[in-house]
């Protein structure tokens, strides 16, 4: 009994977690990272580490300003592969263990879980834990490259104590179709955000927004909010705002908000599109007040080939607003079909147009649906939630261990 008490207390007033991220984008990782590492209890001490986003990419540092969470820069971690920034950036998490010497190092997403992990195992960290905020075993490549990084992640899960899975969704996949680790070895842990700023003057940020962007009261604004990258599947969303605005039956203004790679030929085709139609199509690039901003939209799509739990449609839901997003990832966990939005097959432009096109003529069903939303995702989607469940995990490992 006396030597059970002593390893609890020693549990209680020693554990160190080193948490990594791949970059610090805009996203559902940075999120993660912040709220567990400012509010995790007083049981555990936080060291968060991670590499700058791409010049196409937007910083995210603001978003860990506002909750008071001072990370330590990794400049060696590069988004693209690369011999020489990779293995100055596997070094440098090694010696950043050594010093700390963490109980727990938690990574999220691929390049962070790939020399996080293999760091730790190097230098003998007891608990090695990963979050897939997402996944590149479809629609990312070709299948000799995805037999590559399916191959890499079996490997490191076997190096790791435990995997997090962000839906049962994605637990699924990762367990029985992409064959990553047993499920016995996958906890799922959903997403935790601060929603509550999207409640908080809801009326006065509508009636801003939409003067700002000079919206009639009985125009419908329509948007999409995400990295302007290849997987989002843009060029579904212009297909189907071209396909709405031919038909001349509301007026209707489509909004891009985000950046990226794509952001060329995204315009390309916008610009187009305004010249047969006026200035329907609006690229407003990244948005930091995306609360104030979504309060004047009515509708919010995703067209994506694969996700893991897009932070767009929870916000969207918690702002009031109905969406239609295509069936990818985790969406089924997060999105209420025909209560809180409608999810339609992957690149199916008809079907998405048809959906869309019920929300825009309705608007009882887009009243109702808006209602559906915050009941939804305000307890479920919860940064205290994320943080209780998360505690709760660690500590069975470390009991476990």
């Amino acid at each position: 009994m006396i030597f059970i008490t002593f390893v609890q207390n020693w549990i209680k007033r020693m554990t160190k977690v080193l948490r990594i991220i791949n970059r610090f984008n805009i996203g559902g990782p940075t999120y993660n990272a912040t709220f567990l590492t400012r509010y995790l209890s007083d049981d555990f001490e936080t060291l968060l580490i991670g590499g700058l986003p791409e010049e196409s990419e937007a910083d995210s540092l603001y978003i860990l300003d506002e909750y008071g969470v001072k990370p330590m820069i990794l400049e060696e971690m590069k988004r693209k592969p690369s011999f020489k920034s990779d293995r100055q950036a596997y070094l440098r998490i090694k010696e950043i263990i050594k010093e700390f010497k963490p109980d727990i190092v938690h990574t999220h997403a691929s390049k962070a879980g790939a020399l996080g992990r293999k760091a730790a195992h190097a230098c003998r960290v007891p608990i090695i834990i990963h979050t897939f905020h997402g996944h590149v075993f479809h629609s990312y490549f070709g299948k000799a490259k995805t037999y590559v990084y399916k191959t890499i992640e079996r490997n490191l899960a076997k190096k790791s104590t435990g995997i997090v899975a962000i839906s049962e969704q994605q637990k699924q996949e990762l367990s029985q179709i992409h064959k990553i680790c047993s499920e016995n070895k996958i906890k799922v842990i959903p997403l935790g955000f601060d929603l509550e700023k999207f409640r908080i003057n809801l009326a006065a940020d509508k009636i801003e927004t939409r003067k700002e962007y000079n919206l009639a009261e009985d125009e419908i604004a329509i948007a999409i909010v995400g990295r302007l990258a290849p997987i989002k599947n843009h060029s579904l969303f212009l297909e189907v705002a071209k396909n709405i605005l031919a038909k001349g039956e509301k007026k209707i203004r489509f909004f891009i908000v985000g950046d990226g790679e794509l952001k060329t030929e995204i315009s390309t085709v916008a610009n187009q599109i305004n010249n047969e139609f006026g200035e329907k199509i609006i690229l407003t690039s990244w948005i930091k007040d995306v609360n104030k901003f979504n309060a004047g939209m009515d509708i919010i799509c995703l067209t994506s080939n694969n996700e893991g739990t897009p932070v767009s449609l929870i916000e969207a839901q918690a702002s009031n607003i109905p969406v239609v997003t295509t069936d990818v990832g985790g969406i089924r966990d997060i999105v209420l079909e025909g209560k809180t939005g409608f999810i339609v097959p992957k690149g199916d432009a008809k079907l998405f147009e048809e959906k869309l096109t019920v929300l825009i003529k309705n608007n009882e069903i887009r009243k109702e649906m808006s209602l559906n939303g915050w009941d939804f995702v305000r307890e479920k989607f919860h940064y205290l939630r994320l943080v209780k469940d998360m505690e709760a995990y660690y500590t069975e490992l470390l009991n476990r261990n």
